[in-house]
């Protein structure tokens, strides 16, 4: 018994060192994986160096990926979006620990509309107007960016639903839908400007054919997130890598400006969120009172769980 207790015991310190030093860096699915993985590899590399766990990159196809893949402890930390962030630490036991800093020391980044060049679209009043013979590539479905800020700005504030406003809606990262309204695959599409940017440098030629025609108030950097059930020793490794990355090595510096323009990252927490969890209630709120086919007392019902859940994050 007390052989089998010691070789119990024994397995388990083995299986928890052995995840311990075993890290799965998820990196959503913004654009094309080979040109994520040559922006962030190196930083990955690094990251196994200096804190000498062993650090994989994970991909996945959507952004849900990658929140499962927390979820079912095969990624252990991950840059996400807002959105994805929120999801991450409600259903994948997730944490955020970092947050992304801007080189030019903006505070964050914004989302659009975007038409081809030519588009006789010229404001967002023209996309509402026309919504019935557009077709439209709307974002990940837990994208910040992509869906969730121009769900609310753009759709729930004007009361209109993007499921059934457009001729044909379809749903893609934010590479394949600048490229689809470059090439005039679709009539309108949402983006962001970190995205753009990077399409300009990338593919200035298509870069030439987007117009954007709707730009969103300003949206908090993206977190990191960890899985709250890692060792704490390897918490402090990760925690300590990213704090202090970029901030002097010239080298390391270049990393994170291709990654995204960043001069490095800060510490941060779930506080980040509370924006985005209103946006989320808001924009549920708002289709919640134009559903008319809602029996008056289970929509007063409705909107008061919402209203309670908005007052608790005051």
């Amino acid at each position: 018994m007390i052989k089998q207790t010691l070789a119990a015991a024994t397995l388990g310190l083995t299986l928890s060192a052995s995840w311990a030093q075993d890290i799965n860096f998820g990196i959503i699915s913004t654009e094309a994986t080979q040109n994520l993985k040559a922006d962030w590899q190196p930083l990955i590399d690094d990251m196994a160096r200096q804190t000498g766990l062993k650090v994989t990159a994970f991909f996945a196809p959507d952004y849900a990926g990658i929140i499962e893949g927390m979820r079912f402890n095969k990624v252990q930390v991950a840059w996400l979006g807002n959105k994805s962030a929120m999801e991450a630490v409600d259903r994948a036991n997730g944490e955020v620990f970092a947050q992304m800093v801007n080189a030019d020391g903006t505070q964050g980044y914004y989302s659009h509309l975007i038409v081809h060049k030519d588009s006789p679209l010229r404001s967002l009043d023209d996309v509402l107007k026309n919504g019935k013979s557009l077709s439209f590539g709307n974002g990940d479905p837990n994208s910040t960016s992509g869906f969730l800020v121009p769900g609310f700005y753009v759709f729930a504030k004007n009361k209109v639903d993007a499921k059934t406003h457009f001729k044909i809606v379809r749903s893609a990262n934010h590479e394949t839908n600048a490229l689809a309204v470059a090439n005039k695959q679709v009539d309108v599409a949402t983006n962001n400007s970190e995205n753009l940017g990077k399409i300009q440098e990338r593919q200035p030629e298509k870069f030439k054919e987007i117009r954007v025609v709707w730009t969103s108030p300003l949206i908090p950097l993206d977190p990191l997130v960890m899985h709250k059930d890692l060792p704490a020793a390897t918490k402090e490794k990760v925690k300590t890598f990213f704090y202090n990355y970029a901030k002097s090595d010239a080298r390391e510096k270049e990393i994170v400006m291709k990654i995204s323009k960043l001069s490095g990252f800060k510490p941060s927490t779930n506080a980040q969120l509370t924006p985005i969890r209103e946006l989320d209630l808001f924009s549920k709120r708002n289709k919640i009172e134009a559903d008319a086919t809602l029996a008056a007392a289970d929509k007063a019902a409705r909107l008061a769980d919402i209203d309670k859940q908005l007052a608790a994050l005051q």
